[in-house]
Parts: C-alpha cells; structure tokens; sequence
C-alpha cells in the first residue's frame, strides 16, 4: 500500500464528525460492509458529505445571526455564499458565510453594456425586451452615497454583534466574525451591494446571474466583483443530474489535499471548476470507485495539455483558474500525484 490509510481514515472521520453524531443509517451500514477494506472505507467517507445535523447547525448560526441584524438594518437582502450552501463543505464545523447586501443601488458594467449594444453580432441574439433592459439600465443619474451606506450598514452591524456575541471580530477590513458559542459556530457577516453585467440584466436581474461587491471598511471602498450565486446553482444544479456524482468528486479532491503533505494551493474555488469541467457523460452512470479514475484523467489532462490548463474556467465562466499561474499548475500535479497512489491501491482491492 502506498498509503496509511487507518491514518486518513482517522482524519476525515474528525474533520466531517468532530463530535461523533451517529451516522445516518445507509451510510453507517455501508461503512461496516466496508470495515475491513480500508482503501475503499477511506474513498467512501472522502465522497461523503458531512452530517446533516453538522450543516443544519452553521445554517442556524448564520440564520440567529440575521434575526439580530433585522433588528437594526433595513433596505438589505441577506444571502449565503460558500460550499456549506452546495453541501462541498467537508469539515463538520464549518463556518458559513452571511452576506448583508444594500437593496438602496447597485453598480453596473456600463462599458460592457454599452458595448453589447454596439455590437451588432450580439445583439442579433438578444430578444427586443432585452436590448431594451440594457438600454433602460444605462439611464439615469449615479447613486451620490453609496459609500456612506455601505460604512452605515457595517458599523450598524458591529455595534449590534457587538452586544450580542462574546466573541466577535470586527478588525477584519471585509468582515465581522462572530462565534456562537452555544452552538458552537462561527459566522463571517459580509457588507455588500449588488453589480449587474450584461448577463444579470438580460436575465431580469435574477438574483443567480447578479454579482456583488464586498465593502472594505479599512479602504472605504467596494471591492473587485464576485458571481457566487451563479456557481452555486450550477453545481447544485449539476449534481442533481448526476445522483451526487459531482459533488462527491469535489470532496474527495478538498480531503484529499487536507490529508497531503504536499504543497497544494487549490481552493474550492478551484476544485469546483476543475470537476465542473468533466464531461458529463463520462461519469454520469458509475459507482464512486470508479469516480476516482475519471477524477485521475481530469488532473492528468490538464497537467499535460496547455490548452486545456490554460483555458479552464470558474464555474462561472468569468475566471480563469491555470492561465499565467505555474504554480498553480504544479499545486495541479502535486495533487495528481496523490490521487494516482490512490488508484493505484484501489485497483489492488477491486
């Protein structure tokens, strides 16, 4: 065996289950069917996601959390972001992130939009409903303290926290961090406004294609523009259709890089783009095990083919993950070095 896997089976089991909930049935019975085969025992709670009580716990904190600032705050809309809300997350206390955001305005892509609409090869694909959306966002005059209101809502925030939480962290420049201690949690609330792109507007604003900005408090100033509802959904989404697979991938590859003692600088931003990108139809019909090698053939093919590296991109689609970064790259093959000494001793056993 190429690896100690009593050892990693020992550190998924107290990262997912700290406080050693009883597994739900299904999953406890296939790990005793499991008991003396520790390579596909390992796999199996790698894919697994965390307890449900676990994650239902961090909701509770973020939603106590918007319960006290609704008593403070208005013309905000509160949402989540990160991977409890898609169910990647693979520690049982894991954090969750609350995002506050101003209802009052939002920015706008004006030189996006505006180039759209210039564009006669685009907007020969646009309904007339929504040439006339983009038409209708670049009107009107700019929103003179959109600032003010951002600082507002933070230090609103923090003085009711404050009273609220023993512990909480407002020196943070992007966001308050409270702990609730009864439930054992901790939240990072999140000031915010709304961006609109060419995507959001013509998709009616829908909350999924919006972007936002995050308030710096040190800098008094909005940040660079991030899509997490869109990526939610289409891993959410996509999972769906493949009964779990995907996901399953994307936890397997975070415990594996926990379990590493390699350099592996690979976030889940990363991994979610990485396994969103597999082809569908080559995994959409096999058993976990087997997910291991189409996991393997992914990192390989963009371990060695410059192309494919170069033009991966975030679930999303804005981003790109590999281009202009070799030392992302080889964060890539550290990682594929692990998952190949997996396969190898899986391929032993089955």
């Amino acid at each position: 065996m190429n690896k100690n896997y009593g050892q990693l089976i020992g550190n998924v089991q107290r990262r997912s289950n700290p406080e050693n909930v009883v597994l739900e049935k299904a999953f406890s019975d296939e790990l005793s069917a499991l008991q003396y085969n520790d390579v596909l025992r390992y796999i199996t709670l790698a894919m697994n996601g965390v307890e449900l009580s676990y994650t239902e716990r961090s909701k509770e904190a973020g939603e106590r959390v918007k319960g006290h600032l609704k008593e403070t705050l208005s013309d905000v809309i509160y949402k989540y972001q990160g991977s409890v809300m898609t169910n990647t997350h693979i520690k049982g206390s894991s954090d969750i992130d609350l995002l506050v955001i101003s209802d009052k305005f939002h920015t706008f892509d004006r030189d996006g939009i505006e180039k759209a609409l210039s564009d006669y090869n685009q907007t020969i694909y646009l309904r007339d409903s929504q040439i006339s959306s983009l038409k209708s966002q670049l009107q009107g005059g700019g929103y003179g303290t959109a600032l003010q209101d951002l600082r507002e809502n933070r230090l609103k925030s923090e003085s009711k926290l404050k009273d609220k939480y023993d512990l909480c962290d407002i020196t943070r420049p992007k966001s308050i961090k409270i702990t609730n201690l009864h439930l054992k949690r901790d939240v990072d609330i999140v000031i915010a406004n709304w961006y609109d792109d060419v995507k959001s507007v013509i998709n009616d604003k829908s909350d999924d294609y919006r972007g936002i900005q995050v308030y710096d408090k040190q800098a008094h100033a909005k940040g660079d523009v991030d899509y997490p509802f869109l990526s939610i959904k289409r891993i959410n989404e996509r999972s769906a259709d493949t009964q779990g697979r995907l996901k399953k991938m994307i936890r397997f590859l975070k415990n594996v890089k926990a379990d590493s003692d390699k350099e592996i600088e690979l976030s889940s931003f990363d991994f979610n783009a990485i396994c969103y990108d597999i082809n569908v139809s080559t995994y959409k019909d096999l058993n976990k095990y087997m997910l291991v090698t189409v996991v393997l053939n992914q990192l390989n093919k963009l371990a060695t083919d410059p192309h494919s590296a170069n033009n991966l991109t975030s679930v999303d689609g804005r981003e790109y993950i590999f281009r202009n970064n070799p030392r992302k790259l080889q964060s890539l093959r550290n990682l594929m070095s692990e998952v190949s000494l997996i396969l190898s001793d899986l391929k032993i056993q089955l």
